[in-house]
């Protein structure tokens, strides 16, 4: 039995621990050491524990197998601890278990009695019933042991002969575990004991039926987005920052497979033709995932979290994104039938500032939401919610966002929210705005209000009616009351950084007059995060003296600049 320790350019060293007196290296998944890369072989090479020591052997592939810089022809050995295995960008070393237990050891001169045999590795027992190995040699890796159990699990229920798809998701789950203590019981009772039964099968019962490993961190409330790069490379945004977790796949496999539970449901597939899908989770939870050959390093999942808890703009509040004001205005603004136009960068927050917005719409107005991968969470009664549908496996089928804000002005709505707007879309949703549909809400990319408008004028082009850019921007300035933009800063934290009235059009350019702005006053304030302020500028909108008109009660004091106040 020996260890091998893995380290690869871009990824945490891995220790894995052999059991027997060879495990294969290479790309194929019956390897005991799995590698990635278009140069490594299914089976790249071979390590053996004989009498006289480890040794290597090269099996084939692409790029050669090196100990200290030696290119191995056929077989390599003794390998100490102290040598180094090179397969392209992997370096490897092996430590045997009589190799470590020599190292450790005092030797003994010839004419006296070996040394005692080493003490037994008694796990120290914590108050909280936790487990600690004392053993200087590092733990099997778990994740090892959790990928036999799987295989053993899969023979099991091939042998029982069970109906998965007749089951419910409870059933499943019930049975699923019954046969994993099964298993446990006759095949893995000699597990070392530094492995937690209990976790070992959670996390086999989680990769069985679940998403693996990214059930803890769904469930997880303070993670709020989920990187998948690769099987054994994770990482995720907590409170606004980006850090890797110490959670992984088995391999690449078992990202794919809960990449298809979640996309089955939906009634999406993904596989070489299709290489890419848009899907969401039971929680509403966006999940983007793109797959090989596309995908160079293995499976990719992305997942954009949604709190569990309905926001609404006292959490906005809380959160700092904007001040009473600004809260003021806007739930006016949408109660009124003012377009809307939210706008950021990614994981800037638009479309959780939509859905706040979205349930300022009064209960009497008809909605119709229209998005890629359902993720609003609207609560007014009188609703209906529409979602794209990608082609099947024939290329047909396909109904596009534009598809459906066409046939939802037939529907006879009072408003339109459409999730994003990216293409031709665009022109349809202005046209819908200009047409009786009045206090319609979507988001679109923007860095800026400015460039928000001209990327409007891009995205009404993409849907090739080949318009003069005159009429493109009388539209816009037409359709578009507001523009509401917020910004992810460094430090993580999101703010609406402009609120920005659509006035018109004045020799061929769209006029934009700032209500609120956010005033940065130092990047790094004392906890790292941005310092500054939520100022009105001191403009009225124009279209406040229609809301007076109409008897609409308003506080214009909000409106005033901070120096007026003194």
């Amino acid at each position: 039995m020996f260890n091998v320790l893995v380290e690869a350019p871009r990824s945490e060293p891995r220790k894995i621990r052999c059991l027997h007196n060879e495990c294969g290296i290479g790309r194929g998944d019956d390897n005991l050491v799995v590698l990635q890369g278009w140069s490594i072989a299914k089976r790249h090479a071979l390590i053996r524990a004989l009498d006289e020591g480890v040794f290597i052997e090269s099996t084939g592939g692409r790029v050669p197998v090196r100990v200290n810089g030696t290119t191995v022809r056929d077989r390599s050995g003794p390998i100490s601890s102290t040598d180094v295995v090179e397969i392209g960008d992997y370096r490897i070393r092996i430590v045997s278990d009589a190799g470590h237990r020599a190292e450790r050891a005092t030797p003994a001169p010839p004419a006296v009695a070996p040394p005692p045999p080493e003490p037994a590795n008694e796990p120290v027992v914590m108050s909280d019933s936790t487990e600690i190995a004392t053993t200087a040699d590092a733990p099997p890796d778990i994740v090892i042991w959790r990928e036999r159990v799987h295989a053993a699990l899969v023979k099991l229920m091939d042998l029982r002969r069970l109906d998965v798809r007749s089951l419910s998701d409870a059933d499943l789950r019930e049975k699923t575990s019954e046969m994993i203590e099964a298993v446990l019981d006759k095949e893995f009772s000699d597990l070392p004991k530094a492995i937690s039964r209990r976790m070992l099968a959670k996390q086999v019962l989680d990769e069985a039926i679940g998403l693996g490993p990214l059930e803890n961190l769904i469930d997880d409330n303070s993670v709020t987005e989920i990187m998948v790069n690769a099987h054994d490379q994770i990482y995720i945004e907590r409170a606004g920052r980006i850090e890797k977790s110490p959670v992984y796949f088995t391999n690449d496999r078992a990202v794919l497979s809960a990449i298809e539970r979640i996309v089955a449901p939906l009634g999406r597939r993904i596989d070489e033709s299709s290489p890419m899908v848009d899907a969401r989770l039971k929680d509403g939870s966006r999940v983007n995932a793109i797959i090989p050959p596309i995908a160079l390093r293995g499976p990719s999942i992305s997942i954009r979290k949604f709190a569990k808890k309905k926001l609404d703009g006292r959490d906005l509040l809380g959160y700092g994104s904007l001040d009473e004001n600004m809260l003021a205005f806007l739930e006016t603004a949408v109660r009124e039938r003012k377009n809307i136009v939210v706008t950021g960068g990614t994981g800037s927050g638009k479309t959780t500032l939509l859905n706040i917005l979205s349930n300022f719409i009064p209960d009497r107005d008809r909605i119709v939401t229209i998005e890629d991968a359902a993720e609003l969470k609207l609560v007014q009664p009188n609703l209906v919610a529409l979602e794209a549908r990608p082609p099947n496996l024939e290329g047909k089928g396909q109904v596009t966002i534009r598809d459906l804000v066409k046939n939802a002005l037939r529907m006879r709505p009072d408003r339109i929210v459409v999730g994003e707007c990216r293409g031709g879309e665009t022109l349809d949703m202005l046209q819908a705005m200009n047409t009786g549909h009045e206090g319609s809400l979507t988001t679109a990319h923007a860095n800026s209000p400015r460039d928000a408008i001209s990327r409007v004028e891009v995205m009404v082009l993409m849907a090739g009616m080949e318009l003069p850019m005159a009429v493109v921007r009388e539209q816009i300035a037409s359709a578009v009351d507001m523009i509401v933009h917020q910004r992810r800063f460094p430090c993580g934290s999101r703010k609406v950084t402009h609120i920005t009235e659509v006035t018109g059009i004045e020799s061929g350019t769209i006029q934009l007059q700032d209500i609120f702005m956010f005033r940065v006053r130092n990047h790094h304030g004392a906890d790292g995060r941005v310092v500054g302020e939520f100022q009105a500028t001191g403009a009225i909108p124009e279209f406040m003296e229609e809301l007076a008109d109409r008897g609409v009660k308003i506080d214009l004091s909000i409106f005033r600049k901070p120096e007026e106040e003194l």
